[in-house]
């Protein structure tokens, strides 16, 4: 069931409900005050009847020691047709419970005759068929005679209305009813349009549409949910978004990695064959020999470098505090025996977070993509110094240079500016992309200046703790 369907039953129920008891409790109250009336009014009568009636009896001959019955009949009698009881029925009862006088009408039975005592007034409501009367009952004292005066007043009329009353409520509560049916069934729609919005957005979001989003057609807290739920599905988007470039990342991962396999590969096959298969001068031998060695020398940087990028995506670093001079230090250590350009190193003294190691193996590759970029004897600049709350470590050629639209894929693993010129000296382009996940393990990432035919300028920030 919808949940439309089922705010609009409740709705429904709930409003038939107070509409019910609301009408029966207003009908009912009517009848009550408007029965309380024509009681009080019967009462009242019955007062007058039997004043008139004592003082009637005043006026009987003084002849007379008690009330003749005879008198009793005609007072009685003159009351029902007189002008102060036309339309009222009548009965007086003696003590001993005689009819003395009796409208043709007055079909109550004397019940009411024991609860009514002298000095008091005693009504009943009482049906007979489909009418309805007040009967009253009150002692008249009439020349030492004890008599009872028995009056019905008929009400039937109240008991009519109430009838007619819920009559009437129930066609209104009816018309109420539908009327409000189709009220709440727009009201619940539009209530619910937000819900739908959604819905609908959840099944082509499962059907594959990740970049539909639901309508926001409301300020409440369904339009926060729709508004959440597209923030949501953006998220999800980007996610999606993320993991097929990842994936799509992997298969060019594997495929340059076959072809970057095949092609030293095929050389080292190649001589390796040519050696077995037939005798060589001494020349011929070396050169082959050569060529297998410096393929397998970049099949084994290629292999190192893999393996280095699994590790440090798979692992976490322990950060301790190392002092730049010793990362300075390690460079000059390593790269002085090589004369085949003019190395330049300068930094601030300072301390940094970092997994010495690793950031050494930074430094290392970025110093050798600067000198496989440059012509030998060229100026390579390594700088350090203090900037903001971090360290700066800079590598600076003045060789090649790289084009803007290859900046952002030069840390993509294999990925070569120059294919022919990284080969021949036994690059692979897995040394920025080691570069890159060393710095994320550090929170820290490569930033790259380069402008070609002039050199590039690649750097990046370590956090600090306190100076040296």
């Amino acid at each position: 069931m919808k949940f439309s369907t089922k705010l609009l039953l409740c709705t429904m129920m709930l409003m038939a409900a107070v509409l019910g008891f609301s009408g029966f409790y207003f009908v009912n109250y009517v009848f009550e005050s408007s029965l309380e009336r024509e009681i009080q009014q019967a009462l009242d009568e019955s007062s007058i009847l039997r004043f008139a009636f004592e003082t009637a009896a005043l006026n009987v001959p003084a002849k007379y020691d008690v009330l003749p019955d005879g008198s009793v009949f005609q007072i009685a009698s003159n009351m029902e047709t007189g002008s102060q009881g036309a339309g009222r029925l009548l009965r007086i009862t003696d003590e001993e419970g005689n009819v003395l006088y009796a409208s043709e009408e007055f079909a109550a039975d004397g019940s009411l005759l024991v609860k009514t005592e002298e000095g008091t007034k005693t009504y009943r409501v009482i049906g007979e068929g489909e009418n309805f009367y007040i009967h009253t009952s009150s002692v008249v004292n009439a020349l030492d005679r004890i008599l009872f005066l028995e009056t019905l007043k008929d009400v039937s009329e109240v008991f009519q209305e109430r009838g007619l009353g819920f009559s009437v409520y129930r066609r209104l509560t009816i018309l109420m009813l539908v009327l409000g049916t189709v009220i709440m069934h727009f009201i619940s729609s539009w209530l619910t349009r937000p819900v739908r919005f959604l819905t609908r957005a959840t099944k082509r979001m499962a059907a594959g549409e990740y970049s539909y989003r639901a309508k926001k057609v409301s300020r409440d807290e369904l339009g926060a949910l729709t508004g959440d739920f597209n923030r949501m599905a953006a998220a999800l988007e980007e996610n999606i978004g993320r993991l097929e470039e990842e994936i799509q990342a992997r298969e060019d991962f594997v495929g340059a990695f076959a072809h970057e396999l095949k092609t030293p590969l095929t050389s080292i096959i190649g001589y390796a064959d040519m050696l077995r298969s037939r005798k060589l001068d001494e020349e011929k031998s070396f050169l082959s020999a050569n060529y297998i060695y410096t393929e397998g020398k970049r099949l084994e940087a290629m292999s190192i470098r893999l393996l280095d990028i699994i590790v440090t995506r798979r692992g976490e670093v322990e950060l301790t505090e190392v002092p730049v001079k010793t990362l300075f230090d390690y460079l000059k250590d390593m790269f002085s025996v090589r004369e085949d350009m003019d190395y330049r190193f300068t930094y601030e003294e300072g301390t940094v977070r970092a997994e010495a190691r690793l950031i050494e193996t930074v430094l290392v590759n970025l110093l050798d993509n600067a000198c496989k970029a440059s012509e030998p004897g060229s100026r390579i600049e390594v700088d350090g110094r203090k900037e903001g709350d971090g360290y700066r470590f800079t590598v600076r050629d003045y060789g090649l240079g790289i084009p803007k639209k290859e900046q952002a894929r030069i840390t993509q693993a294999f990925y070569m500016v120059d294919k022919s010129r990284s080969r021949s000296k036994n690059g692979a382009g897995l040394g920025l992309a080691l570069c890159a996940e060393i710095l994320a393990l550090h929170a820290s990432r490569l930033e790259i200046e380069s402008t070609p035919g002039e050199g590039s300028r690649i750097g990046f920030l370590l956090q600090t703790t306190e100076w040296s």
